[in-house]
């Protein structure tokens, strides 16, 4: 007998629009100057019903993070919308059903059958990569647990229990986890309010004396100012990696600004390494060198991001079990599933970056296997704006071990939020170094979605 709270996807459309930013970021090497929005609205049905009810989910296409690649970034992007475009219409015709855990498990089916086929259709010298797969299918992953929500009246992250659920974790964890379920690591409510992590990118100016010229467009344009403006407490430094000297002359400048700035604030740091580093030994002398240099800067030290190349299947001699004795060391890009989270524990990894981009499903699993092996756990966007980011912290609002929040859309690209500052301005104008994450407590996902062909709010 069907469960009464199963859907069936009958309908789903893409759309896209692209966004240029006020000024470019770098992070791992790379330097972007734009992002592309990809839609996803969904139609489904509940089960013995013929009522239709939508669903939204929306995703910032980062293909420089999602597929670094010899092939042009213009390419790798129109081939990951390529992507998003056939799923989305294998979906249409497949009559997938069952709760929103199931439907994302046929759809990453699907994807692995689409991906394979453009590979051979379109002669690709490379596969691609299953992240950049995985933030292609994410709107439509979001959509589905957006319209179950809003099917059954309820804010899509309380239905995560075996009230609604068909399966346990262990079909999807394996039997460790039988008879638990996604909603024991959750909170029913979000937090009423969570501190935001405020990105230092390689290219951002410190202050006024490295600004050549300035932008005037009404924002803040140094980290100095944006301390001011929003009472950032938490900041996320995007480090070079392959240069210590930088990196640690980055790390004690951001420190002493932010000293300059507000001593009495309660500082923690993040520092992100964007899979760069040599070996272990560059992160520990970084350590050493800054502890000499700058205690403040290592006594708020909260966590270190991603020091390693992302797959792990290769130079399996490069650990972070040492790195770790000192703080939480956070698996990001290689994050992406049962298996890559297990190598990543066996290398020393001690906690795990959660992304919107990589499905809701995804990571509201991860987030369960995260809680169950006491891992450090963190939320973080792909320069999330407008709904994605919103997305992103529901997530972090209800996963009760997730402390912050990143969000640098409003730094880059402002002007992808401007639809929904009318009802949500405060999740996007920074007060107190807080965003008001109790908004997000609404049916679906947890807000109302707006326009993404325009800037109406």
């Amino acid at each position: 007998m069907a469960n009464p709270s199963d859907i069936t996807v009958r309908e789903a459309v893409n759309s896209n629009r692209s966004f240029v930013y006020r000024q470019p970021m770098k992070f791992g090497g790379r330097v972007v100057e734009d992002v592309c929005v990809l839609r996803t609205e969904v139609t489904v049905t509940r089960a013995g019903t013929k009522k239709k009810h939508k669903g939204i989910g929306e995703m910032t296409m980062g293909n420089a993070w999602a597929w670094p690649s010899r092939i042009p970034g213009k390419i790798t992007l129109k081939l990951m919308l390529e992507l998003a475009d056939r799923l989305v219409a294998r979906v249409q015709g497949a009559g997938l059903g069952g709760d929103p855990l199931q439907i994302s498990r046929q759809i990453a089916e699907l994807r692995e059958s689409v991906t394979q086929e453009m590979v051979a259709e379109f002669k690709i010298a490379e596969s691609i990569p299953k992240l950049a797969a995985m933030v292609a299918s994410s709107p439509l992953d979001a959509a589905i647990h957006d319209a179950y929500g809003r099917a059954l009246g309820v804010n899509s992250f309380q239905c995560m229990t075996a009230d609604y659920l068909n399966e346990d974790l262990g079909a999807y964890l394996g039997s460790e986890f039988s008879g638990k379920y996604p909603g024991d690591y959750l909170s029913s409510a979000p937090k009423s309010t969570m501190p935001l992590y405020h990105l230092v990118g390689a290219l951002d100016p410190l202050s006024s004396a490295d600004i050549s010229q300035r932008l005037n467009d009404g924002y803040p344009e140094t980290l100095e100012e944006w301390l001011q403006t929003d009472g950032i407490s938490h900041l996320k430094i995007k480090l070079a990696g392959n240069n210590i000297d930088w990196d640690v002359g980055r790390i004690v400048e951001v420190t002493r600004i932010c000293e300059s700035v507000a001593s009495e604030r309660n500082w923690k740091l993040s520092f992100d390494f964007n899979e760069q580093c040599p070996n272990e030994d560059y992160v520990l002398d970084l350590l050493e060198r800054i502890e000499r240099l700058s205690r403040p800067s290592f006594d708020r030290l909260q966590y270190i991001e991603q020091p390693t190349p992302r797959d792990l299947t290769q130079r399996t001699e490069m650990t972070v079990h040492r790195i770790a004795r000192l703080r939480p060391v956070v698996i990001d890009e290689s994050l992406t599933g049962p298996e890559s989270l297990k190598l990543a524990r066996q290398r020393g990894y001690t906690g795990i970056a959660l992304k919107a981009c990589k499905g809701q499903s995804e990571s509201l699993i991860m987030a369960a296997a995260g809680a169950e092996y006491k891992m450090f756990t963190c939320v973080q966007d792909l320069t999330c704006i407008g709904g994605s980011f919103l997305h992103s912290a529901a997530i972090a609002g209800h996963i009760p071990t997730v402390s912050a929040i990143e969000g640098n859309g409003r730094q880059y690209c402002p002007a992808g939020n401007e639809a929904y500052m009318k009802q949500y301005a405060p999740m996007f104008r920074v007060r107190y170094g807080t965003v008001p994450t109790e908004l997000l407590d609404g049916p679906g996902l947890g807000f109302e979605w707006k326009p993404l062909g325009s800037d109406e709010s």
